[in-house]
């Protein structure tokens, strides 16, 4: 690696914002937002870092064809599109831009449940139908509500302060911290929250330990009915959980900004029909997976990842 201006390839579409960023820090870089996976391992091997989105994945197959990397920046916040047994074993640095987004997503986590609370988008369709329902439209307070955060890193700790401002308890676990109960949240068992939670709320990554974590038998085992929301990634909820759960009562309400497949037109048969149910149901807000995505923290991932790739550098 050259010391004085380490190269870097940047294999997906960024903000422009990074370049500007990159050249006064003194990297230098090549821009190929539209390489396929081909032309990045035809190509991998002459820089020394690498950068990417949501379009790259890194597995042993294409570190094989980087033997200079020293290190790779994720501009956003999961790392599940990252081999991360296969980057320590060549003793690679990772770093993202988890704490870039944080304010986009707690503020897209409140909009969606203040939308599905007081029943916004329902009451915007029927008057725009020329329907006039108050009563039909007459909404729950989210004050005084209980809200369990699964997961308490950037997102879940953003999304703590901002409901602490409507009144709400909010109860946080998150199994690979200890003593991090803080003024806006109280440190909580899992179980703790399937025992109070109104509502729900995955701040989590995806690893094979949380994929397909919400499934039928982990909504049966909440004691009342709560609401969830799922702003992380979506291969955490099983669709057709969140149906059934809808159908029988035990859920009764979903935000939905990630989906097991978002690919919306190579549905399975079961998730067609897991979505079909959703998409036509009042009492689930969708959005197609923007809750980080905002004007602002389009910069400032770039921000936070040019930081952290000048600080492991030196």
């Amino acid at each position: 690696m050259s010391q004085n201006r380490p190269t870097i390839l940047i294999a997906d579409e960024m903000h422009p914002s990074l370049f500007t960023m990159l050249d006064q820090a003194g990297f230098a870089y090549t821009y190929l937002p539209t390489i396929n996976r081909q032309g990045l391992k035809e190509q991998l091997a002459d820089f020394d870092g690498l950068i990417i989105r949501s379009k790259t994945t890194v597995d042993d197959d294409l570190l094989q064809s980087g033997p200079n990397l020293r290190f790779i920046g994720r501009a956003g916040a999961g790392l599940d599109l990252i081999d991360l047994q296969a980057i320590e074993k060549r003793n690679i640095r990772v770093v993202h831009a988890g704490e870039g987004n944080r304010d986009a997503v707690a503020e897209h986590t409140v909009g969606m449940l203040l939308a599905l609370f007081a029943s916004i988008l329902k009451a915007d369709r029927e008057v725009r139908q020329g329907i006039w329902d108050r009563e039909g439209n007459r909404g729950v307070e989210l004050m005084g509500k209980t809200v369990g955060l699964l997961g308490y890193g950037n997102n879940g700790q953003a999304t703590a302060q901002r409901l602490s401002g409507f009144g709400c308890r909010v109860l946080a676990y998150d199994k690979y911290r200890t003593d991090y109960g803080d003024a806006y949240a109280t440190e909580a068992t899992l179980e703790d929250i399937m025992a109070e939670a109104d509502v729900l709320s995955l701040h989590i990554p995806l690893t094979e330990e949380t994929r397909m974590l919400v499934d039928d038998v982990f909504i049966k085992r909440f004691c009342k009915p709560f609401n969830i929301i799922n702003i992380a990634r979506g291969e955490i909820v099983s669709l057709s959980a969140v149906a059934d759960g809808l159908k029988n009562g035990k859920v009764l309400g979903a935000c939905l900004d990630v989906l097991e497949n978002e690919k919306l037109k190579t549905l399975t048969p079961a998730q067609q029909e897991a979505f079909d149910y959703l998409r036509h149901s009042d009492r689930v807000v969708l959005t197609p997976h923007v809750a980080g995505w905002t004007h602002e923290s389009y910069v400032r991932i770039n921000e936070v990842l040019v930081r952290q790739l000048k600080e492991i550098l030196t």
